[in-house]
């Protein structure tokens, strides 16, 4: 660590799902004291399969952790699309729709938290509600908890980020919708899949079944095309009312999904949108992960987007010494063009997203061109060892 960072140098992180989490294991690494408030009561256990791409793979090596993931894969082989009758009319390439590796996410966050609940404080149930600052910090109030001082916040709550919208401005300035709304919940697999998966399609709609956690579960979504819906973010039951509406009357299994979506115990809801900012930083606020520049679930690199960030981040700030100007300048500018080209992806992706009736022919060109066959602007990873000790 540089003689210019003080060991005790306090950086607050807004969110506890992936980013959040990886951030503070490299913060810790590197000296500094990582406080993590999350909105939600206890650990986020839902949602979907996230794949794992490029450098996230090396990111993940060198956080120790490769193998412990790796265990964990899904083993996701191809998916067959399906009609209304359920009969198979073209085989769905797992190269379009999952990484190099793929686990589920709340296998990787409690992961996360294992590895750093030890060494990190974290604090459930609360939220940011105004942050100060000045020439020395940031006064941090809190909807529950007392105010408190940190040296440096970190804002890495998701696409709807309350972080940004207090230093940045509203969300409606910053957010990008492209033009798809999902559900997903989890649900028994009681179609019996074994590594794989079943797609029913129609146009402006899809509903999807895939198993989890070696074919003892199975995960199921619904997507449809609408633009700007308003709702309660927070209301579940106006949620399923939704997706209930849009649904009914659908072949295959919809009826029973809609059925089992009811009484899923984990069920999220969201816009698929982008993030799109010309800087990340206010002073001593600095944004990670989606809620600086999601790329959309379309791209298919949200949770390779936070690892790489995470280490980056934490790497400038270690090996400039705590110096949060040029560290949030250097993570930017390195973190850029790799967001840039995701962001691009995710576009297409949803452009695309509902094709009617794809051919074998057309699945198979998706699946060669394939976003980690097609890159052009790969990211460096510096190694930061050196500055623990500099």
């Amino acid at each position: 660590m540089n003689e210019n960072t003080s060991q005790s140098q306090t950086v607050l992180i807004s969110g506890g799902s992936v980013a959040g989490p990886a951030l503070a294991f490299w913060l810790h690494r590197h000296g500094f004291t990582p406080t993590i408030v999350e909105r939600a009561p206890e650990l986020r256990d839902g949602g979907y399969a996230v794949d794992f791409r490029g450098e996230a793979l090396d990111v993940l090596d060198r956080m120790g952790l490769l193998e412990e993931i790796r265990a964990l894969d899904t083993e996701m082989g191809d998916a067959a699309m399906v009609d209304a009758e359920g009969r198979q009319y073209a085989t769905l390439p797992a190269a379009i729709f999952a990484g190099d590796l793929e686990v589920l996410k709340g296998d990787l966050t409690r992961m996360l938290y294992e590895i750093t609940r030890e060494d990190v404080e974290y604090v459930f149930g609360d939220s940011i509600t105004s942050l100060h600052q000045d020439a020395d910090g940031v006064l941090v109030t809190f909807e529950y908890g007392t105010p408190r001082r940190f040296d440096l916040v970190v804002g890495a709550d998701g696409l709807h980020s309350r972080t940004r919208a207090l230093a940045f401005g509203p969300e409606e300035e910053f957010v990008r919708h492209l033009g798809i709304y999902t559900a997903i919940f989890n649900l028994d697999n009681y179609l019996g899949l074994h590594h794989t998966g079943r797609l029913y399609a129609v146009p402006g709609k899809a509903a999807n079944i895939f198993t989890a956690r070696g074919n003892t579960e199975a995960r199921a979504a619904f997507h449809f095309a609408a633009e700007g819906l308003e709702y309660d973010r927070r209301d579940a039951t106006a949620h399923k009312r939704i997706i209930a509406e849009r649904f009914i009357g659908e072949g295959w299994e919809v009826p029973r999904l809609l059925k089992e979506m009811d009484t899923a115990q984990e069920f999220f809801f969201d816009a698929n949108a982008q993030v799109v900012m010309d800087t990340w930083s206010a002073g001593r606020v600095v944004l990670l992960g989606d809620a600086g520049y999601c790329a959309g679930p379309t791209s298919g690199r949200g949770t390779s987007q936070a690892l790489i960030g995470a280490y980056l981040l934490a790497g400038e700030l270690a090996a400039r010494g705590g110096d949060h100007t040029g560290a949030f300048a250097a993570y930017e500018q390195q973190m850029r063009p790799y967001v840039a080209e995701h962001q691009a992806l995710g576009r297409d992706g949803a452009e695309r997203f509902f094709m009617p009736a794809p051919t074998q022919e057309i699945l198979d060109m998706l699946a060669a061109n394939a976003p980690e066959n097609t890159r052009t602007e790969p990211v460096r990873l510096p190694d930061y060892t050196r500055a623990d000790t500099a």
